[in-house]
């Protein structure tokens, strides 16, 4: 088992997915994850105007994955994921595990005290840091100039009556300045490896790079800097990117083409009945095009590896956990 100080970007299944690879791989007392906190709908939307907590769906995802037992691990899910979805009043519709995390940032009064304080309840090792304290709402302009408010409204774009798979977000910023968590900033400080997980890309990659002091924090730190491109690409977000066009817009907002050390991408062949289930929901499967890569970021590495698994009966495209974990762990 390695042990680099290892700090990770991202929301949703992909960072789930690297967080499961890296504690099994690397210390899970060098792993911290900073998970998105700008989520707007469902649950954590209500709780946000509710109770005037920050969004916790991401950070009980990252919890779940930095859990080493895995009976542990099904427990916990199967607790959070139970819904009052019979129940009238102000709890139907919520999910237990928002609830508990709702309680604990109250209760401890913050976010990241909360968070600290989920960590020692549930013996995770790991540590889960917000980017930020700031309540802020996301924002996507367009090229055409259709602004779209909301995380939740930027993820669904796809059903607006308006929508142009063909009109690229050409803009992404926050409602409000979004400072940085002072301890996010000493994490990536002291970091010998940063991973910007797969997911979405402008509703849980990028917006990291909005708050003030994660981009400066991560373009002066030292360490080997990773960016995984996803298998597929996400309509309403990325359709018809190739794996340069995710590049591209991720280098825009960080800053400087230099900086990023190494792209992660499959390189195992997907079966076309796959690819052909996924084209029927508007996704296509990303393709790489190393050329123009190297042209956008000629000092960074492509790491190649076939990390795809599918899933039939979830009809689920994911990384496979240990592959990239290893993969990224190997070249660090």
């Amino acid at each position: 088992m390695t042990e680099f100080r290892i700090v990770t970007f991202g929301g949703g299944t992909g960072h789930y997915t690297l967080l499961r690879g890296l504690v099994e791989q690397n210390r899970p007392e060098s792993v911290t994850a900073v998970p998105s906190t700008w989520d707007d709908g469902g649950s954590s939307g209500r709780l946000r105007t509710e109770m005037g907590v920050l969004p916790q769906g991401d950070a009980r995802q990252c919890l779940l994955a930095l859990m080493t037992s895995d009976e542990q691990r099904q427990v916990a899910q199967q607790l959070f994921n139970d819904r009052f979805a019979s129940e009238r009043g102000p709890l139907k519709g919520h999910s237990l595990g928002n609830l508990i995390f709702a309680r604990l940032e109250r209760t401890f009064q913050g976010q990241d005290r909360g968070l600290e304080a989920a960590r020692i309840l549930f013996k995770v090792k790991s540590k889960i840091i917000p980017p930020t304290l700031t309540n802020t709402i996301l924002i996507a302009k367009t090229k055409k100039g259709v602004i779209i408010e909301g995380e939740t409204n930027v993820d669904h774009r796809k059903k607006r009556e308006d929508f142009d798979p063909k009109d690229r977000i050409s803009r992404l910023y926050f409602d409000t300045k979004a400072d940085a968590n002072p301890q996010a900033l000493h994490e990536i400080s002291k970091a010998d490896v940063l991973i910007f997980s797969s997911g979405d890309l402008y509703t849980s990659i990028l917006p990291h790079l909005l708050i003030s002091g994660i981009q400066e924090g991560i373009l002066s730190s030292k360490a080997k800097l990773f960016f995984i491109v996803n298998l597929m690409t996400k309509a309403g977000e990325t359709d018809f990117y190739k794996a340069s066009d995710h590049i591209e817009v991720f280098l825009h907002y960080l800053g400087d083409p230099k900086r990023l050390n190494y792209i992660v991408v499959n390189e195992n062949r997907i079966d076309k009945k796959v690819i052909n289930q996924y084209r029927e929901e508007s996704q296509e499967l990303v393709k790489i095009d190393a050329e123009r890569i190297h042209k956008l970021a000629a000092k960074s590495r492509i790491l190649k590896a076939p990390m795809a698994l599918y899933f039939p009966k979830e009809h689920l495209l994911r990384h496979n956990p240990e592959v990239l974990a290893s993969t990224i762990l190997k070249a660090a």
